[in-house]
């Protein structure tokens, strides 16, 4: 890992060093930076997301770290002594850091989980409705006639594109908790 302290890092902000910084950050499992400034936790997470092109994770717990948790694209706030900012800026938020652990690795397996496969349930709804209005078509000789009434089509909609993915969202875990927590080479697939 590398550690560097809020001095060091606004040398290596400058554009001389940036590259050389970048270099050695991918060299290491973790960078850990303290004693930074806001606009310092912001500018080095700006530089990492748009050089490097890696998604970004930003955990804070204070007002400090409002604008590196909005800059990252996922923020995680953590509730405590130093106030309500970071939460309240973040996407998730947490009550101690140790949860940190259970989000990333369960609730992001399964949220990646369910938004693919949602992903390919939309795309199979509309493939369905789409064929089953062009083989109408040939029916009534491409005359343009509508197929069903449009409260038919808005309940269709409603039905199926509402109610199977709350269910769906609800419902599915592919893997449970304790295997994910188990196994954290599960989240790397």
């Amino acid at each position: 890992g590398l550690v560097i302290d809020g001095r060091t890092l606004e040398h290596v902000l400058h554009d001389s060093l940036q590259n050389i910084f970048l270099e050695l950050t991918e060299k290491c499992r973790a960078v850990v930076c303290c004693q930074a400034t806001p606009l310092q936790k912001s500018v080095l997470v700006k530089l990492v997301r748009s050089k490097l092109r890696a998604m970004t994770l930003a955990v804070g717990d204070g007002a400090n770290d409002v604008s590196m948790i909005q800059v990252a694209d996922t923020g995680v706030g953590i509730s405590g002594q130093e106030g309500m900012q970071a939460v309240m800026a973040s996407d998730f938020a947490i009550s101690q850091f140790r949860h940190l652990r259970k989000l990333l690795l369960v609730h992001g397996h399964w949220c990646y989980t369910r938004l693919t496969n949602m992903v390919l349930y939309y795309f199979y709804k509309n493939v369905a409705y789409v064929n089953l209005l062009f083989w109408y078509q040939f029916f009534c000789g491409f005359s343009g006639t509508s197929m069903t009434d449009y409260w038919i089509l808005i309940l269709f909609n409603l039905l199926f594109t509402s109610v199977p993915p709350i269910i769906y969202g609800v419902l599915d875990k592919d893997v449970s908790a304790e295997i994910l927590m188990e196994l954290p080479q599960l989240y790397k697939m």
